[in-house]
C-alpha cells in the first residue's frame, strides 16, 4: 500500500489499529498501576482467599500482550521486537510528560487539588522501576516464545502460541514486579516498607490468576482479529520464524 502522492510507504490501517492498541493499552496500565483492585470470588482458592488483590493495570496490561501476539502473527518476530522496545521508551515519555506536569505551577483557578494529583498520577519510583523491568523482559520474552512454538508447530495451532507464550511471560512479569516494586526495591533503594513474603504472594497469585483466565480467553479473539486482518490483506508473507 502506498500513497500515490508520496514515495514514502503508508502504513495500512490494521496494522496502525494493532500498534495503537498497544501503546495505549500499555500507557494506560502505567497511569493505572498504583490502585490495588480487590475482586471477590464466588469460591475460595489456596493463599488468595476469594479474594483476588491486584494492581489496576492487570486490566490493561494483558491487552498488551494481546496485541504483540496478533501482532507478532501478521507481521513476524522483528517487527513485534520492536514494537515491544519503542513501547518501552514510550513509558519514558510518558513518565517525563507526567511528572512535569506534575511539577508544573498551578493557576489559581484550577479546580484539581494538586497533591490529589501527584497522589494518583505519580507513580512511585517502586512502581516504576518495577514495571519497566518486567515489561522489558516479559514481553520480548513473550514475542521470543511466541515465535518458537510457531517454529516448532510448523506454523499451526495458533492457540498453542498464543496460550503457551502469554501464560509463561505474564507469570515471568507478575513475578518481577511484585518482586521488584514491593520487595527488593523498597529494601535496596530505601524507598518505603517491603510487604511480608505471604502477602507477596498473595499479591503475585492474584495477579497471575487473573491474566492466566485472560490468557485463555483472549484466544478466540486473536483468532478473529488475525483471521479477520488477514482476508482485508493485511500481514505479510515474511512473517514467519526466520523473521
Amino acid at each position: 500500500m502506498s500513497d500515490p502522492g508520496h514515495s514514502d510507504p503508508v502504513l495500512p490501517t490494521g496494522r496502525v489499529a494493532l500498534i495503537a492498541l498497544f501503546i495505549t493499552a500499555l500507557i494506560t496500565a502505567q497511569l493505572t498501576a498504583s490502585k490495588v483492585l480487590g475482586i471477590s470470588l464466588p469460591f475460595s482458592l489456596p493463599v488468595t482467599g476469594s479474594l483476588l488483590v491486584l494492581p489496576g493495570a492487570a486490566f490493561a496490561y494483558a491487552l498488551t500482550f494481546f496485541a504483540t501476539d496478533c501482532y507478532g502473527e501478521l507481521y513476524g518476530r522483528k517487527p513485534a521486537q520492536k514494537l515491544v522496545n519503542v513501547g518501552f521508551v514510550m513509558n519514558f515519555v510518558m513518565l517525563v510528560l507526567v511528572w512535569s506536569t506534575i511539577e508544573a505551577p498551578v493557576a489559581p483557578q484550577g479546580s484539581v487539588d494538586p497533591t490529589k494529583f501527584a497522589t494518583v498520577l505519580g507513580a512511585s519510583t517502586n512502581i516504576v522501576v518495577g514495571s519497566l523491568l518486567a515489561y522489558i523482559v516479559s514481553q520480548n520474552w513473550d514475542v521470543v516464545v511466541f515465535h518458537k512454538i510457531k517454529e516448532f508447530t510448523d506454523g499451526d495451532h495458533l492457540w498453542a502460541r498464543n496460550i503457551g507464550s502469554t501464560v509463561t511471560s505474564q507469570a515471568i512479569d507478575t513475578a518481577i514486579f511484585v518482586g521488584v516494586a514491593f520487595f527488593l526495591a523498597p529494601t535496596l533503594l530505601g524507598t518505603g516498607t517491603a510487604l511480608p513474603v505471604a502477602v507477596l504472594v498473595q499479591l503475585a497469585l492474584g495477579q497471575y490468576v487473573l491474566k492466566f483466565l485472560i490468557a485463555l480467553v483472549d484466544t478466540p479473539f486473536v483468532y478473529a482479529v488475525v483471521g479477520y486482518l488477514r482476508t482485508q490483506g493485511y500481514g505479510t508473507a515474511t512473517a514467519t520464524v526466520a523473521d
